[in-house]
């Protein structure tokens, strides 16, 4: 029996090909004809996909992660934000501001600024040179460019996280998009921080969506993908094997040298470097305080006290909170007026406003209303190489009479007063890789500081003593008294006598009736300050960063001029570390 045809004869296809297809077809199994049906369809399907010209594969979006840090915490930030953008498949870039120009900015898709405030609205200090660039009215146009700033400040201040505030609306000025607004974090900056950096990422994936680079997992909650890099370090307890004071029993300032274990630490510091303290209030103020809510009886709200908030720090803000949580009339008129506001606060603590203004509170009103306890920051007076597996602190007691009260630093008077040898400080290494001694231990060294200031040249003279480094070094330290406040005295008479420590210029502002500081000696001895500087020399400042760090730049601009100076600063030659 013939078998009849299979295909029509209006198929689109010619006379000979019909009858081809019609003898394959007809003679074709069932399972051979479902097989034939799959291919032409997905034949069909990959045609239809080459027949559209392709468009070029798109290119990873490109984010500039800039960040201006003065103790670590914007980088930190930065480098977390660099691991999470790579995860989406941008191609990043991180800058630290000491090193970058606004020029550098160009041609990024979108920058990210995580922007530190230092001292009263400051720039960090190794980011002033870029900071005064990108404010100046040449810098350059930021047009087409996304961006977004994550500001840390410290609530304490007035002018809170203004660093960020004014790059903020700077960046908008010189043409950039703002992506979002701007993030101001205070002192418990790592939830918000970490949410914020997971939305600007999100929002600009999703900007760049079809970018086949680019992966994006919507389950997630804004800001999952930075990780956990965000944590703060476990501070390691140390134990304290040596505190001696280094001033006479007649200074007026007091001050101690504190030695501490870091066996099975794993810690290796680097002269420069500095320990970040936990400190724990005085129980004289945390029963002060919970007797003035009715909570004196608390001992689970003084544990936390102790060792969790702040109980000393007043600012603006907290008075505005307290009067926010109690509707006091009195306080809330005080909280309105900035003037009076402002005024009130100066010289007190959060005690005073408690007894000012009394209200019982409950813990968790309490806890809630003061901020976390900030850590403290000490630079490291020895070198590993030396002493091995410890460290040790150079620490001045802040003590001085205010609003009626005589008021202790929390830190300082935990340290000095409180712990002894045999206690345990919590601690954190804390790297300062823009105050190290210079790679080539040849090149000169100027060290300039005032009282506690001798810290980190002690670590500098020790690492050059255990070295046998014997570069040019000139120490110019100042402080009230000869007899009593040369801290490290035999030491650096030792490091004099030897060779270690090359000049030495001492400045005791109290010894004679006119008072003499470290900036007086600079002027008197310009000419070997200019001999050194021709000779290569790298000039370090530490010490208070009110009076003494002012007078000293300006003294240095007076004598080299301050174009010297910002050179000096821009390559690396210039090194401060103020407090």
């Amino acid at each position: 029996m013939t078998k009849l045809a299979v295909l029509p004869r209006t198929a689109p296809f010619a006379e000979q090909d019909i009858a081809a297809l019609d003898r394959v077809i007809r003679d074709a199994s069932a399972p051979q004809r479902a097989w034939l049906s799959g291919f032409l369809a997905g034949l069909d399907a990959s045609e239809s996909t080459v027949a559209t010209p392709a468009s070029p594969p798109a290119a990873a979006p490109t984010l500039t992660i800039l960040y201006l840090t003065e103790s670590g915490n914007s980088e930190r930030l930065a480098e977390s934000a660099r691991a999470a953008a790579r995860k989406r498949g941008f191609k990043v870039q991180v800058l630290d501001a000491a090193d970058a120009t606004p020029e550098a900015l160009i041609g990024t898709s979108a920058v990210f600024v995580i922007a530190a405030t230092w001292g009263e609205g400051e720039p960090p200090q190794r980011a002033t040179t870029f900071y005064q660039a990108v404010m100046a009215d040449a810098a350059p146009t930021l047009e087409g460019i996304d961006f977004a700033v994550l500001a840390l400040g410290d609530s304490a201040y007035a002018q809170f996280c203004e660093v960020g505030k004014r790059l903020d609306a700077r960046l908008a000025e010189l043409g950039a998009h703002r992506l979002a607004d701007r993030l101001d974090c205070d002192l418990d900056y790592e939830t918000p921080a970490k949410s914020f950096i997971g939305d600007i990422l999100s929002r600009l994936t999703a900007k760049h969506d079809g970018s086949s680079v680019i992966h994006v997992d919507f389950h997630r909650l804004p800001g999952d993908s930075v990780g956990t890099a965000l944590d703060r370090p476990t501070p390691f307890p140390a134990e304290i094997t040596a505190h001696h004071p280094l001033t006479s029993s007649r200074s007026t300032t007091e001050t101690v040298h504190v030695e501490i274990d870091l066996t099975d630490s794993g810690i290796r510091y680097e002269p420069g470097d500095s320990l970040t303290v936990t400190p724990r209030n005085d129980p004289a103020m945390v029963e002060a305080v919970l007797r003035s809510v009715g909570l004196d009886h608390d001992d689970d709200t003084a544990r936390a006290l102790t060792t969790e908030r702040d109980i000393t720090t007043l600012s603006s803000k907290l008075v505005t909170d307290y009067a926010a949580l109690t509707c006091d009339p009195a306080l809330i008129a005080l909280s309105i007026d900035e003037t009076e506001r402002h005024a009130f606060v100066q010289g007190r603590q959060l005690i005073d406003l408690l007894e000012r203004f009394p209200q019982k509170l409950q813990a968790s009103q309490l806890t809630t209303l003061l901020r976390k306890l900030p850590p403290r920051h000490y630079s490291i007076s020895s070198s590993q190489q030396l002493v091995g597996d410890a460290a040790h602190l150079t620490i001045a007691t802040l003590e001085y009479e205010s609003a009626g009260r005589t008021r202790l630093g929390v830190a300082s008077g935990d340290i000095a007063r409180r712990r002894r040898r045999g206690d345990v400080l919590d601690i954190i290494l804390r790297t300062n890789t823009s105050f190290r001694l210079p790679e080539d231990p040849a090149v000169p060294i100027i060290m300039i500081g005032a009282g506690t200031g001798i810290a980190p040249y002690r670590a500098f003279l020790q690492h050059r003593e255990a070295g046998g480094q014997c570069g040019a070094s000139w120490l110019i330290f100042g402080h009230r008294h000869f007899l009593h406040d040369f801290l490290y005295q035999l030491e650096i008479q030792e490091w004099l006598k030897s060779g270690v420590l090359t000049d030495l210029d001492l400045a005791f502002s109290r010894d004679q009736p006119k008072r003499r500081y470290v900036q007086h000696v600079l002027r008197e001895r310009a000419d070997k300050l200019n001999a050194m500087i021709a000779d290569g020399a790298i000039i370090y400042l530490c010490g208070n960063a009110g009076a003494m760090a002012r007078d000293v730049e300006a003294t240095l601009t007076e004598i080299i001029g301050a174009d010297e100076l910002r050179t000096l600063n821009s390559t690396r030659r210039y090194r401060k570390d103020v407090y």
